[in-house]
């Protein structure tokens, strides 16, 4: 299945910051994490994922702190602020009333009957 980019870019802030309240990670953690949740439908690539990172960093919600990884290899880690914080509550909220309305919408789908065919000549 195709996710349409609008969608990926609307989900990709709230996303990164769910991701970083479980706590501090790194770029290709983040990714890897995104394919996971996503069941292999989002595949994120580096040059969407840091250019977010960096506007969250400016933004205050996220900070990022370089270390060592396990073979010695320097990554810069990010990790959420008191700010992202509040931000990830605020689109949460948000979030939870798009989902509900899209909800409802489906729902209702549910429930209509299907259109009937249109008689020939009707059109």
């Amino acid at each position: 299945m195709h996710i349409d980019k609008d969608l990926v870019a609307a989900s990709a802030t709230p996303l990164v910051l769910g991701i970083l309240a479980d706590g501090e990670s790194y770029g290709y953690a983040i990714v890897r994490r995104v394919n996971e949740l996503s069941g292999g439908h989002m595949q994120w690539t580096d040059g969407m994922l840091y250019p977010l990172l960096h506007r969250l960093e400016r933004l205050g919600f996220v900070e990022a702190t370089w270390g060592v990884s396990d073979v010695g290899r320097r990554r810069k880690h990010y990790a959420l602020t008191p700010a992202g914080h509040e931000a990830l509550a605020e689109r949460r909220a948000q979030w939870q009333v798009v989902a509900d309305a899209l909800q409802q919408v489906w729902k209702d789908m549910g429930d209509a009957q299907p259109p009937r065919a249109v008689a020939e000549g009707w059109a």
